[in-house]
C-alpha cells in the first residue's frame, strides 16, 4: 500500500512538472520506475498507459485555459502515434538486459537535452510565421518513437523544438504538445498490447500514477502561467541526468574512483546549468519589464477645443 501511495505521489508530481513544462511526466515516472527494478517495456507500458488518462484530462484543462493550438495538435499527434506505436513494438521485441542500458541512455540524453535548453533564454518570435506541416510531421515521428523506445521523451523531444523555433508562445506550445500526447499514450499503450499482451502492463501502477496524475493536470494547466518554466527544465534535467547515469555507470563496469568522478561531473555540471538558467530568467525579466513602458505608451491625445474654452 505505501508503494502505492509513493507512485501516486510520483504521479502527482510528474503531471505538475509536465504541465507546467510540457514534459518529462514519461521520463520522471520511467525514471523512477527503472530505479525499482521494473523492467524497461514494462515501466514504459504502464506509465504510457497511464498517460492515456492524465493527457485527456490534461488537454482538456489547457483547451479551457486557452493554451492549444489545434493546427499544431492535428499535425504532429498522427505522425507522433505512428512513431509510438513502432518505437513499442521495438522495445518489446528486445531482452530486458538489452533494453536496460538503451533505455537509460535515451533518458539521459533527452535530461542533458532539457539542461542545456532550458540554461538559455527562451525566446519568442511570432513574427515568423506559421509553423509547417514539413516540419510538424517528421518532428512528431521521431518524438514519437523515442518516447515509447524511452519510456518518455514525446515532450523533451517536441516542447524544445516548437519552443527554438519561437513561433509560439510557450504555454501554447506547452498545451498543444500535451494534448497531442494523447494520441500518442493510446498508440503506444497498443504497440506494447500487441508485443507483450495484458501481462506486459503493471496495473496497481497505472492507477496509482493514474490518480496522482489527475490530481494534478489542471492544477498544471494554472502553474503554466505563474511558473518559472527556465527554473523547473532545468531542475528537472538535473534529476534525469544523475539518475540514469547511475543505470549507464554500472553497465560500463567503471571503477569505483571514476564513478564518483562521473557523478562529481555531472552534479557540476548540473548546478552550472541551474546558475545559467537563473541569470537567462532575470536577463528575460529585465528586457520585458524594459519593453513594456514602450509598449504601453501612447502618444498623446490632443485636448478637444470645446474643452478649452469651458
Amino acid at each position: 500500500m505505501r508503494k502505492l501511495l509513493v507512485l501516486a505521489l510520483v504521479g502527482l508530481v510528474a503531471q505538475l512538472v509536465d504541465g507546467s513544462l510540457g514534459m518529462a511526466y514519461g521520463l520522471t515516472s520511467s525514471t523512477l520506475l527503472l530505479v525499482a527494478g521494473v523492467a524497461p517495456a514494462a515501466a514504459s507500458a504502464s506509465v504510457h498507459l497511464a498517460e492515456i488518462g492524465t493527457t485527456l484530462a490534461a488537454g482538456v484543462a489547457h483547451w479551457r485555459f486557452g493554451n492549444v493550438d489545434w493546427r499544431v495538435v492535428t499535425r504532429i499527434a498522427v505522425p507522433g502515434a505512428l512513431g509510438a506505436f513502432g518505437g513499442a513494438t521495438f522495445l518489446s521485441a528486445i531482452s530486458t538486459e538489452a533494453a536496460a542500458p538503451w533505455m537509460a541512455a535515451i533518458l539521459f540524453t533527452l535530461g542533458a537535452y532539457l539542461l542545456v535548453r532550458f540554461a538559455r533564454p527562451l525566446r519568442v518570435n511570432p513574427g515568423a510565421g506559421r509553423l509547417r506541416g514539413r516540419f510538424l510531421g517528421p518532428l512528431g515521428l521521431v518524438a514519437g518513437f523515442v518516447d515509447a523506445t524511452g519510456g518518455g521523451g514525446w515532450g523533451p523531444v517536441a516542447t524544445p523544438a516548437l519552443l527554438v523555433s519561437g513561433r509560439m508562445e510557450p504555454r501554447r506550445v506547452i498545451g498543444s504538445v500535451d494534448t497531442a500526447e494523447f494520441l500518442v499514450a493510446g498508440a503506444a499503450s497498443a504497440g506494447f498490447l500487441i508485443g507483450l499482451g495484458s501481462e506486459g502492463f503493471l496495473l496497481p501502477t497505472v492507477a496509482a500514477l493514474l490518480i496522482g496524475g489527475l490530481i494534478a493536470a489542471p492544477v498544471a494547466a494554472w502553474l503554466i502561467r505563474i511558473v518559472p518554466a527556465q527554473l523547473l527544465g532545468a531542475t528537472v534535467g538535473g534529476v534525469i541526468v544523475l539518475t540514469n547515469a547511475r543505470t549507464l555507470v554500472r553497465a560500463g563496469e567503471l571503477p569505483g574512483g571514476v564513478q564518483w568522478l562521473a557523478y562529481g561531473l555531472l552534479a557540476a555540471g548540473w548546478v552550472a546549468a541551474m546558475v545559467l538558467a537563473v541569470r537567462a530568467l532575470r536577463r528575460n525579466r529585465r528586457d520585458q519589464a524594459t519593453a513594456a513602458p514602450a509598449r504601453n505608451e501612447t502618444p498623446a491625445q490632443p485636448v478637444p477645443l470645446a474643452a478649452v474654452e469651458r
